[in-house]
């Protein structure tokens, strides 16, 4: 087994302390990465603090992270994908059945077998524990693991592999490009990745937001539009005029004002989980054969062309790096939703 060092919360809370444990020996498909870098994603949040105990219960102690950047300290003897040295990361999963339907189209995280998460969860065997990324290492399957650029700002990269992923696969299945117009509700950590793949793929990007303080920031992130969407009155000049609309909220709102933004055939895609049920007009989607759907991360190989595609197009999210003793104020900072746009943590201090 291979001592670990992390931070982990031992009940319903944000206090976050050393915490010794063991990860699996190195087998031969596996890779052992040592942790360089481990975003803090909201789903961190919730599950610290157990407020998913319906769906999600919490299995204390907690060790949250996935968004992991790191190099890779030791491979087994029939690893083919990554050598010692190379610059990896790991996203939301860790493993999965790998012979269900989805799992063989590459839609991993759809398994039909539950794929593994890579924290609150288990591996496949249903009995080990998984820990996450705040820890100074993690051992995955090469097959699991993502190959990351190697440049100077890896710390921007980590929150790439879920906010990133999540923004993404919806943009990409929507084929958002030139000439058309996309909307982004809300600009946070997803929301400013959104605004960022939109733009580099080709679209004409609006953003809403319930803060107008948050124009000069949209407009530097490449925004073409700013709407403030607490303002009623806002909304009617743009009725029917979007190709496709991303919500990124996680916060109680109303989605109906925005379908009616949608042009005919046009799609909204809802990635944020607010805490109560949406109710939706039927005409809203009757009249333009409009689509309202959902999306959730990506599998592993459209994971990798993200990545590649963010590599190409010089995209990394907007963070700022703490140290790991600062794991609550962060916590904290980011409901209070003080933070532009992502706290990382640098776990090469652990």
């Amino acid at each position: 087994m291979i001592e670990t060092k992390g931070y982990a919360v031992h009940e319903a809370g944000i206090d976050f302390s050393p915490f010794d444990f063991e990860r699996r020996d190195v087998g031969p498909h596996d890779i052992l990465i040592d942790i360089l870098y481990a975003g803090i994603c909201h789903s961190d949040i919730h599950q610290a603090l157990n407020e998913w105990k319906d769906s999600m219960p919490t299995n204390y102690p907690l060790v949250p992270g996935h968004e992991i950047v790191g190099r890779v300290a030791k491979v087994g003897d029939q690893v083919t994908k990554f050598k010692v040295g190379d610059i990896a990361g790991i996203g939301c999963f860790i493993d999965s059945c790998r012979e269900c339907p989805n799992c063989e189209s590459g839609q991993q995280q759809f398994c039909l077998k539950q794929a593994a998460f890579t924290y609150n969860g288990t591996e496949m065997d249903r009995v080990t524990k998984t820990y996450g990324g705040y820890s100074n290492n993690y051992v995955i399957d090469e097959n699991y693991a993502l190959k990351v650029k190697a440049d100077g700002d890896l710390a921007g990269v980590a929150p790439l592999l879920c906010a990133g992923i999540t923004t993404y696969s919806p943009l990409k299945r929507f084929k958002v490009g030139p000439g058309q117009k996309v909307g982004i509700v809300g600009l946070g950590g997803l929301g400013h990745m959104g605004v960022k793949i939109a733009k580099a793929m080709g679209a004409e990007v609006t953003i809403f937001s319930t803060s107008p303080s948050k124009e000069a920031d949209a407009k530097a992130l490449g925004a073409d539009h700013f709407v403030v969407s607490k303002d009623p009155t806002n909304f009617a000049p743009l009725t029917g005029t979007f190709n496709m609309i991303l919500d990124t909220v996680s916060a109680d709102h109303d989605v109906n004002p925005y379908l009616n933004l949608l042009g005919v055939g046009g799609a909204m895609v809802v990635v944020g989980v607010p805490p109560s049920p949406n109710q939706i007009h039927s005409l809203s989607l009757i009249f333009g054969n409009k689509t309202l759907s959902g999306s959730l991360i990506g599998g592993i190989p459209e994971t990798q062309e993200m990545l590649d595609f963010c590599a190409a197009h010089n995209i990394k999210s907007d963070v700022e790096v703490i140290s790991p003793d600062r794991i609550p104020e962060a916590y904290d900072r980011t409901i209070k939703a003080d933070v532009r746009y992502r706290f990382v943590i640098d776990m090469r201090a652990a």
